[in-house]
């Protein structure tokens, strides 16, 4: 059965309840056969002290995205996904608006998966750049 870019995106947004991701309000807004992207508001929430948006906050949004696109494009049913590595450049601030975060395959392996993520403004400026490893590991039922 193939899933329509809306069942993905109600899918991903249902499984944020409870987590880092609804507290940080992301969602899933769009997908595609390649890629994935989220929004999250950028406000007090998501500051650092001085009043703009906090690394973390955005290494947060570009793992969540990224690790969701892994996990759309495996079998659940016999595997999980987990992130390995993050790395995150910070090119520009923000301090209110939305910031958005495009997940694209750079490689899609059976176990491993690279993935560039490019988190824009509302008026794509160019915020940070990250890229995230991740592994899909069997799960032992």
């Amino acid at each position: 059965m193939s899933l329509t870019k809306e069942i993905v995106i109600a899918k991903a947004n249902a499984a944020s309840k409870n987590t880092l991701m609804e507290t940080l309000q992301i969602e899933v807004i769009d997908y595609g056969v390649d890629f994935l992207v989220a929004k999250m508001p950028v406000n007090s929430r998501v500051h650092q002290p001085d009043g703009v948006l906090h690394g973390g906050a955005t290494a947060a949004l570009a793992e969540s995205v990224g690790s969701f696109a892994s996990h759309i494009f495996i079998d659940t049913e016999k595997f999980f996904v987990r992130g390995i590595e993050i790395t995150a450049n910070h090119i520009k601030s923000i301090k209110e608006g939305f910031v958005y975060a495009k997940a694209t395959f750079i490689h899609k392996g059976r176990t491993t998966q690279l993935l560039d993520i490019r988190v824009t403004d509302e008026a794509d400026n160019l915020i940070a750049v990250c890229k995230l490893s991740t592994i899909s590991l069997p799960k032992n039922n």
